[in-house]
């Protein structure tokens, strides 16, 4: 869409010249001087956002000397620019013109302030100028023994400018097919018919913009064969990796700005059949406000060791953080790919001492630590659990089937079954009481797909009818049985901790007092491990028995012992050697792992909150825990005297005023600015991972990077189109693309400079 002049008796429009058009100034008092100098009467009522966003002043009505070129593909206005030079007089040769640009009509008092204006302000140039002369007299006398001079802006040819257009056409195509999450390819051409040819997506874009009036397109293609591919795979692939780049370089530039950063993945996902890390930091803006943005997917390996040499490698040579700044690390893994992700944070920490390995806020402790614990059996139940869910989360007429279930079952307690019903219509498998819910759902969701399964009519069409036939005998298997009612046992003892992790500031520094009561209590069951887990078994049995479940060791180990099965060997011990052993002995390790005493001192600096503050009567410790934090502070020597004006400040608060009770809150008290250390101590304590995002709206990028895997078939993702859709709001520079594009390829893949190589479909 052209931009047109908004000048009285100015006809020009972007479309027709080689002019640079500029957007009127948000700075009010600037704007308002632009209006003034147009003379247009129907600008005045105008807000500068709405002047800025839909009218445009042509390079024309400004003195050169305002205008100045950055580079020599971008034009710039100075910074105190401001139109003086209109035609205001031509439309009176034609009286019965209808003009729709009004002139407004000046008083005499008017004219003579717009003169005496006129007069200032080519003082002011004139001024401006000469102190710029001199300024380049001098530098040129201080570079004058230099083997190297900054080149002039050479003017771009005609070739040169049309083949910058052209990109910038491309890259905003490939920039909306991104946001608007459209697959580059819309079809397999190996199912098209021979000799038939169709457009991909991105062609069909690139031939709509050319019907829709883009010359420079037109003017480039218009003699192209219509089997022809437009744009190279090559090329696109280039142009998007760029794309990506420079979306990924505006979030690491707040990032390094922050300075402090966290590093957190999600579990693997498929890309076009190769598995990927999504990769997100969190850091505190300029606004004080903690984000986790993503920035971008990682190649997965199965060699961990492999793993952490590229994950360091693309942190920091690729995008170009310095890992120096880390302060925390957290891994949320798909069960079976804990024990690498494990070794990435022992490689990254030896490293990098100060990037603590914690837990992330978004993930419930104990459903990380049951897909954190190395038994085949769990990863398996897990597997199914998640794929119970999603088959009830696809189908509402499933979830009214399983509510019937529910309320026959519990018809004696409608209480506990409204509960349920509402439950299974969440993400009830990330709950904290996951292992709880799924014991008591499980006698319904097995009567309900038994009913799904053995339904003669056509209800259910043969997906479900087959998945739900699948997922009943693997409900009704007693390894996994056994399997859930353990976890929900030995993980009854984290639960509390783990909910009290995710809830306020107060509830996550106590939380960290009460690590040692947890292991103590997990200690004391692996100590008397027989006792505990013959009430498991026993609990498993009777489940068993109301599902009319067998009890019996799993087939898979009855065959590998090829008739020599111990006639001694019953159930009970089998799985109290395979699964209750392991299992509590690995969650006490990883208990002490994800809380280092490293990060339970940090979490012991919470204290610096003032709620927390509050709640221990202002009797707090904080120097010593601050010891770890000691260089990251502006002022390490007035810590002990700037934390002693915190606390008085809070403790002789007047009595209207509320305890700021989160790190949010206090970051954004007016007066943190006098409190350096203690700003800095919140920041760092901020951004690690296990503390959670206040604001909503700062989590985002995980919320999108979920809607974009949900909404995409695996077979049409990108990693570099997924990072231009869940970033869709971060600013782009077409300029700066082009640019980077034509340095990168100036000959080889510039088609300036080469003829088109469409490849036939």
């Amino acid at each position: 869409m052209p931009n047109f002049c908004a000048a009285p008796n100015c006809t020009r429009k972007s479309t027709q010249s080689d002019l640079a058009f500029f957007r009127f100034p948000r700075d009010p008092v600037r704007c308002q001087r632009w209006v003034e100098n147009c003379r247009r009467a129907d600008l005045e009522d105008k807000t500068p956002d709405q002047l800025n966003k839909h009218y445009r002043l042509c390079a024309k009505h400004f003195e050169t000397s305002m205008i100045c070129r950055s580079s020599p593909y971008r034009t710039v206005l100075r910074d105190n620019a401001v139109p003086t030079i209109f035609d205001l007089t031509s439309h009176l040769n034609n009286p019965h013109s209808r003009h729709r640009k009004r002139i407004k009509e000046l008083s005499e008092d008017e004219i003579r302030t717009l003169k005496q204006q006129k007069i200032n302000e080519a003082f002011e140039r004139e001024q401006a100028t000469q102190e710029l002369n001199e300024s380049n007299a001098q530098n040129a006398v201080s570079e004058e023994g230099g083997e190297q001079q900054e080149e002039k802006s050479v003017p771009l040819t005609l070739e040169e400018r049309e083949n910058k257009d052209y990109l910038k056409s491309l890259f905003e195509i490939l920039i909306l097919m991104g946001k608007q999450n459209i697959p580059l390819d819309s079809h397999n051409a190996d199912e098209l018919p021979e000799g038939i040819f169709t457009s991909d997506n991105f062609q069909a874009l690139l031939e709509y913009r050319i019907n829709a009036g883009d010359e420079v397109l037109r003017k480039r293609f218009e003699m192209t064969a219509v089997n022809l591919e437009y744009c190279s795979k090559t090329q696109q692939k280039q142009m998007l990796e760029i794309c990506e780049s420079c979306i990924r370089e505006e979030t690491l530039r707040e990032v390094r700005d922050s300075h402090f950063f966290s590093i957190v993945t999600d579990e693997v996902v498929d890309i076009a059949g190769e598995e990927h890390l999504p990769v997100l930091v969190r850091f505190v803006d300029d606004s004080h406000n903690l984000r986790e943005e993503f920035i971008g997917f990682l190649p997965y390996e199965a060699d961990p060791e492999i793993l952490a040499v590229k994950f360091h490698t693309t942190i920091t040579e690729k995008w170009g953080l310095n890992m120096e700044y880390c302060r925390g690390q957290a891994y949320i893994v798909s069960s079976g790919f804990a024990s690498k992700m494990k070794v990435v944070a022992t490689r990254l920490l030896e490293k990098y001492p100060q990037a603590v390995y914690t837990l992330c806020s978004s993930c419930a402790l104990n459903v990380w630590l049951a897909k954190s614990v190395p038994v085949v059996g769990v990863s398996t139940a897990l597997g199914t659990i998640e794929e119970v869910r999603c088959l009830f989360s696809r189908s509402p007429q499933l979830l009214v089937e399983l509510d019937n279930a529910i309320s026959a079952l519990f018809q004696n307690n409608e209480e506990k079954g409204n509960e349920l019903k509402e439950i299974c219509r969440s993400q009830w498998t990330g709950r904290h009481d996951t292992f709880e819910v799924l014991v008591d759902l499980m006698q319904a969701l097995v009567l309900c797909l038994d009913a799904v399964s053995n339904d003669s009519t056509v209800r259910w069409n043969n997906f479900i009818a087959g998945r739900a036939f699948v997922l009943s005998s693997a409900l009704t298997d007693f390894d996994f049985i056994v399997t859930i009612v353990i976890l929900k046992n030995v993980l009854s003892f984290t639960r509390a901790f783990g909910k009290n992790l995710q809830g306020q500031t107060s509830d996550v520094f106590f939380a960290a007092s009460s690590l040692t009561a947890v292991l103590h209590s997990l200690n004391e069951v692996m100590e008397n491990i027989e006792v505990y887990h013959e009430f498991w078994f026993e609990e498993a049995t009777n489940l068993a028995a109301k599902l009319d479940v067998q009890i019996k060791l799993p087939g898979k180990f009855r065959r590998s012992q090829q008739g020599n099965l111990d006639a001694e060997l019953t159930s009970e011990n089998y799985y109290k050697e395979i699964l209750s052993v392991p299992t509590v002995e690995h969650i006490i390790q990883e208990l002490k792992d994800i809380f280092s005493e490293q990060h339970l001192k940090a979490l012991k600096c919470l204290s610096l909150v003032p709620s927390v503050m509050g709640q221990l009567k202002f009797n707090t410790s904080e120097e010593h825990h601050a010891d770890m934090y000691k260089n990251d502070l502006p002022n390490p020597d007035t810590l002990s005297a700037e934390l002693h004006c915190w606390r008085i400040k809070w403790k002789h608060r007047g009595k209207d005023i509320e305890l700021p009770a989160t790190i949010y809150e206090a970051l954004h008290l007016p007066d943190i600015k006098y409190f350096p250390n203690v700003y800095a101590l919140l920041k760092v304590l901020c951004i690690l991972p296990v503390m959670k995002v206040e604001n909503e709206k700062y989590e985002i990028g995980r919320k999108r990077l979920k809607a974009y895997l949900k909404n995409t078939v695996t077979e049409q993702r990108s990693s570099n189109l997924a990072l231009l859709n869940i970033n869709i709001d971060i600013k782009h520079d077409l300029d700066l693309m082009v640019d980077t594009y034509i340095k990168l390829y100036p000959v080889k893949e510039n088609p300036s400079n080469r003829k088109l190589n469409g490849c036939r479909r």
